[in-house]
């Protein structure tokens, strides 16, 4: 059965279009098939595409993100997608607030796939170029991990 994954962080212009993005060409890469989106916990930038400054440094690295249009995280989302995973802690909170008592997704703090100990995915919004290379480098380790950790379920499935 096709995991699905929704990836949501602030206002789903900057860390989740890109590690959706990310996810999308390792997963293709490796071969596992996954339903895959982004969105953020509130909706300012609902409709616009990723911003510039990320489509830009993912690009660099081979990954196509300009499609992505920015969408606000609705209740369906907790029973249509499996794994719902925050980009920080502020995120994940309002995720666990809103989510209804029954819903059928895990929510989890994104960068717990990822080996080190870094648990946050910082916003880049306001920082400079730097920030949004190091955001790249921290979603590559937890998309690295994630997939390792999905292809461990099915394997024990």
């Amino acid at each position: 059965m096709t995991k699905r994954i929704l990836f949501v962080c602030l206002g789903n212009i900057c860390r989740s279009p890109a590690a959706e993005g990310i996810l999308r060409a390792r997963a293709k890469e490796r071969g596992v098939d996954l339903a895959i989106e982004s969105a953020g916990t509130g909706a300012w930038h609902e409709g616009d595409p990723p911003d510039a400054r990320m489509i830009e440094a993912a690009g660099k690295r081979g990954y196509d993100i300009g499609h992505q249009r920015a969408r606000k995280v609705d209740l369906s989302d907790y029973y249509e997608f499996d794994y719902l995973l925050a980009m920080d802690l502020s995120n994940h909170t309002d995720l666990l607030e809103l989510a209804p008592p029954n819903r059928t997704c895990d929510i989890r703090l994104f960068l717990d796939f990822a080996e080190g100990e870094t648990r946050e995915t910082p916003d880049p919004y306001y920082g400079g170029k730097d920030g949004f290379n190091h955001v790249l480098d921290l979603i590559e380790l937890g998309v690295d991990g994630l997939l390792d950790h999905i292809e461990d379920e099915d394997d024990s499935a």
